[in-house]
């Protein structure tokens, strides 16, 4: 990783795109971009389940009591392209993180040969308060699980932020 023009690019990445992925994304985005670093933050789901839907009403209230505005952010599908235009995909669990590795290895076959650049990360895998931790789905959840999914996100996108620190990010 070095200084470049270029933002580098990051896609986070849960199942359906409305909870976690887009929450992830908002708050990843805005502490890189207090933190003045030069990086791009985007969302998918592995599924197609909710395609071109704003996030979850739930997701968007406690992100919003939070400081945070997910309301301008639609659902995707995780697509082949994603492999050769982003640096970082971030998986919001074990589950994801295996789906996405199993697309990236299919999606590799049918790419122009050498061009996947991404790599694969769990969003919590530099995090000393969430270490190695899946960020549960607070879909069938309630208000509890909203707001951790708010608090884990904001914990492994300083942990990420750290992390890039080291090396020269800035915009």
């Amino acid at each position: 990783m070095s200084q470049s023009s270029v933002p580098y690019k990051v896609l986070c990445v849960c199942l359906g795109n409305i909870c976690r992925s887009p929450t992830a994304e908002v708050v990843l985005q805005q502490h890189i971009d207090k933190a003045g670093l030069n990086i791009m933050v985007d969302s998918a789901g592995t599924s197609n389940y909710h395609p071109n839907q704003p996030p979850d009403a739930r997701s968007q209230k406690y992100a919003r009591e939070q400081g945070y505005d997910l309301s301008h952010l639609r659902a995707r599908q995780i697509q082949a392209q994603d492999f050769e235009q982003f640096d970082l995909i971030l998986a919001m669990d074990h589950e994801n993180l295996g789906n996405i590795e199993l697309l990236m290895r299919q999606s590799d076959k049918t790419l122009k040969q050498g061009s996947v650049r991404a790599h694969l990360a769990l969003m919590s895998q530099h995090d000393l308060d969430f270490p190695q931790q899946a960020i549960p789905d607070p879909y069938y959840g309630d208000a509890k699980d909203f707001e951790r999914v708010i608090r884990q996100c904001e914990s492994s996108s300083q942990a990420w932020i750290r992390y890039w620190q080291k090396y020269d990010f800035k915009a």
